[in-house]
């Protein structure tokens, strides 16, 4: 019988499929991959697989990494796993017509070249079964408007590292507002400059200090 349990199990151990070491006992053991492709054919709903085993998994290291308990190669790494298993199930929840819980625009800045941060953003965010469309670095203010006015994004999260670029985001949040359309979308900030104040200051709704707290309020922000 599928075990979902280990599924989540060896996401959060990083072990993305039988050939993966971490740990290094387990070597020759089957690893998300195989373990999701084991309980795709024995039947089991794919929208459990989804829920019980990778959004399970991915849930418990966002709370360790919250917690300091893993750092960002132990995320990486368990992001690593999460995509080996999403790479079965994807086309089995798209035909099954399972949605994903939000939709999310997220990049950094103009002017600003720093990722690292956004991208465990986005890691995380995708772990939480949302659907996020990474824009990457130095986008300007209108590639935000189209991200939500032509692809429906529902929350825009926006990531700058330096002083210098901060002011960017009000100039995403002016855009927004002449182009008509801020009441449609949730605005979240983050970056290691950034606060709480600032994006009171700016007119955010939401500011997050990290990648984990990241997910539980775009969940709050969506009234997931």
């Amino acid at each position: 019988m599928a075990d979902l349990k280990a599924i989540a199990d060896n996401l959060i151990k990083g072990r993305a499929d039988v050939n993966s070491t971490m740990p290094p006992e387990m070597k020759g053991q089957p690893g998300v991959k195989e373990l999701v492709r084991a309980a795709v054919d024995e039947g089991v709903d794919v929208e459990k697989i989804l829920n019980e085993g990778l959004i399970a998994g991915m849930d418990v290291v966002g709370v360790r990494f919250k917690n300091n308990e893993f750092y960002v190669p132990e995320v990486l790494i368990a992001a690593r796993a999460m995509h080996a298993g999403m790479g079965v199930i994807q086309p089995l929840l798209a035909k099954a017509g399972v949605k994903p819980i939000g939709n999310i625009a997220i990049g950094t800045v103009k002017g600003d070249l720093h990722d690292i941060g956004k991208n465990l953003v986005v890691m995380m965010l995708k772990g939480a079964g949302f659907q996020v469309n990474d824009l990457g670095i130095d986008i300007p203010p209108e590639r935000f408007v189209e991200a939500v006015e032509k692809e429906g994004a529902q929350l825009v999260g926006m990531s700058a590292l330096l002083t210098t670029t901060m002011p960017s985001m009000k100039t995403v949040i002016e855009a927004l507002e002449k182009a008509g359309i801020r009441n449609k979308v949730k605005m979240i900030i983050g970056g290691a400059p950034v606060t709480q104040s600032y994006a009171d200051e700016i007119g955010a709704d939401g500011y997050a200090p990290d990648a984990s707290t990241g997910v539980d309020k775009a969940k709050e922000l969506l009234s997931l």
